[in-house]
């Protein structure tokens, strides 16, 4: 999946979007589906789990060859009525429309069904900045012969803040950090205020510690700040722990400090374990450090689609063959 960093003019802001949606969705695939598809929710057999299938998609992509993706999940689920189905949740993060869009869903979703045979449900959240683009239908035909995949499609504009201030589901927050980065492209200061804001706003949701964290990950990888801003965002939060006698952050790694991005890093590759295979035990943390070594875009990646043989495998060392 390619990274989509964006550096914003004048101001030398970045912004990363793919990573912490990733992250966000491997660690809160439930409360995704309730936020965004309710009536998916309620029909979906939670006590069965779910199981994320990573390798299959990259099957489909690398086949169908239709361009950029973005940021793209395929997981099985069970009904309630033990019925099989497979979950097509296809983010676009964009600022221009794409007039391939709606032809990149259907590649997916024929391949999928073509090759596996299993009942497809697709799926498109649509980050973009223009409300009017919309595309949720793809079709062809000729003399009586027609092809159509109408998908629904999620579009966080949509998303009135009022009732995203009022949720409890931690994609409210995933989405208020998302619009509010696009909306601060040229202005470093306002984010740095929103990112505290929003942060603030995990201790005051009745998140336990290990949610705080976990979300405050994605909101700071996603909200990223310049350097001296970084380090006030940071000393604020330290502040606002201090008077709410919460101390979830103190120890937490200082991402955008030279002395403490490793630890960081450590930190974002224990929650991407997690959401991957639902906990960590020794075996899986002891390759940690070594991860962190080796951090970049393509180890998250490989995070999130390599079975765990093949990370303990690939990663025992401290070298990636």
């Amino acid at each position: 999946m390619d990274a989509t960093w964006m550096t914003e003019p004048d101001t030398n802001v970045a912004a990363n979007y793919d990573e912490p949606w990733k992250m966000a969705l491997e660690t809160y695939f439930e409360e995704a589906v309730a936020f965004f598809l309710p009536e998916a929710h309620r029909a979906i057999d939670w006590e069965r789990g779910y199981e994320f299938l990573d390798k299959e998609f990259q099957h489909i992509v690398r086949d169908a060859e239709v361009g950029k993706r973005v940021v793209d999940k395929l997981v099985k689920v069970w009904l309630a009525d033990g019925a099989e189905a497979w979950l097509l949740l296809h983010l676009e993060v964009q600022s221009q429309t794409d007039s391939t869009f709606a032809k990149r869903m259907f590649t997916y979703h024929y391949r999928i069904f073509d090759r596996y045979e299993r009942e497809v449900v697709s799926v498109a959240v649509l980050g973009d900045e223009q409300s009017a683009w919309r595309p949720q239908e793809y079709h062809y035909g000729r003399w009586g012969c027609e092809m159509r995949l109408r998908f629904p499609i999620l579009k966080l504009l949509d998303y009135a803040w009022e009732a995203l201030e009022a949720s409890d589901n931690p994609f409210a927050l995933v989405v208020m950090a998302h619009r509010k980065t696009q909306e601060t492209t040229q202005d470093a200061a306002e984010r740095k205020n929103w990112k505290s804001r929003l942060c603030k706003s995990l201790y005051e949701r009745g998140y336990n510690r290990q949610n705080v964290v976990e979300l405050f990950r994605v909101l700071d990888w996603m909200m990223q700040l310049p350097e001296p801003l970084a380090l006030a965002f940071q000393d604020d939060i330290l502040q606002f722990e201090e008077e709410k006698k919460m101390p979830y952050m103190t120890s937490f790694e200082r991402i955008g400090r030279q002395e403490g991005i490793q630890e960081g890093q450590q930190g974002i590759i224990h929650s991407l374990l997690k959401g991957r295979f639902g906990a960590v035990d020794e075996e899986l943390s002891s390759i940690v450090p070594s991860l962190a070594q080796i951090w970049g875009d393509e180890t998250v990646n490989l995070l999130l689609t390599s079975s765990r043989e093949e990370l303990l495998a690939r990663f025992g060392q401290n070298i990636l063959h």
